[in-house]
């Protein structure tokens, strides 16, 4: 309670009055209260669907009435659950729109769809399209997964090996439910073969710096080669199976689209499209 007063910048009894002011207004309490503890619940959790839903209409509102008004400057939000290569997209998007600006977020991939169903945010990148009502995905790059090894690494020189000679190796990994990592668990089974994992790790750019030092071998989307070579780094091609991925961009159809997001879209389409005629 003193930390929600702080940041309204209110008193802490003025926002106890104004607490229970509601509850006698709705007339059933919204929280339950056990010595310091306070928390919401189940009336409280369903009138709160109801209050986010009025603030996200009153946002998009406001979005439409500044395009309306022609105002230049815009803010597009974004949410993925890996980002090694976005900083590259947005320094050249805002090279051309300076005065557009970004709310970037990363979450674990499960908890993507509801943020981008209740309209939190305008556009999120996927590794997997995303087969939901309302729900529209457009495929971007098809990439191919590498392994990384570091300089001294017995596979050093090898362009091509099987899936399930990387069942020998101490491997660094991104956590369970990174979009890259559920992908690599998948064409393990396939292969029929168990990674012997040394390190999960939370943040994808670090892996490069755990494979440098010879902790273990890596994944790698292929449109990070350069990033690994500069690391002084190997990138070996997997068969059996082939390991690929289609990275795509997905929004909700009913979700209003400012100016600012539909050019930062379009832009997103034109980035990639020359980014795959680089890769292949």
């Amino acid at each position: 309670m003193t930390k929600a007063a702080e940041e309204l910048f209110i008193a802490q009894p003025s926002l106890s009055k104004t607490i229970r002011r509601l509850e006698k207004e709705i007339g059933v309490p919204l929280f339950d209260r056990q010595e310091r503890s306070l928390q919401l619940n189940q009336f409280g959790k369903a009138f709160l669907e109801h209050i986010e839903a009025m603030f996200y209409e009153l946002e998009e509102g406001q979005r439409k009435v500044r395009d309306m008004a022609g105002l230049e400057q815009g803010v597009v939000s974004l949410i993925a659950a890996s980002l090694p290569w976005i900083p590259d997209l947005l320094h050249r998007f805002q090279v051309l729109h300076p005065s557009i600006h970004f709310r970037l977020s990363q979450c674990p991939l499960a908890e993507i769809p509801q943020q981008l169903e209740t309209g939190a945010y305008d556009f999120c990148f996927l590794s997997t399209p995303l087969a939901r009502s309302g729900i529209k995905w457009r495929p971007l790059l098809t990439d191919e997964i590498l392994l990384v090894v570091p300089s001294t690494h017995r596979l050093v020189g090898q362009k091509h090996i099987p899936l399930r000679e990387v069942a020998r190796e101490a491997v660094v990994i991104e956590k369970v439910g990174s979009g890259l990592r559920d992908l690599i668990d998948t064409f393990c089974q396939q292969a029929g073969i168990t990674l012997s994992i040394s390190y999960e790790i939370d943040e994808p750019a670090m892996l490069y710096e755990f494979v440098k030092a010879g902790l273990g071998v890596g994944f790698t989307p292929a449109m990070m080669k350069k990033q690994a070579n500069e690391q002084l780094l190997s990138c070996i091609h997997l068969t059996n199976p082939t390991c690929k991925r289609t990275l795509g961009l997905a929004w909700q159809e009913k979700h209003y689209l400012s100016q600012a997001a539909l050019t930062f879209r379009q832009f997103v389409m034109d980035y990639f499209a020359n980014l795959e005629q680089g890769i292949s």
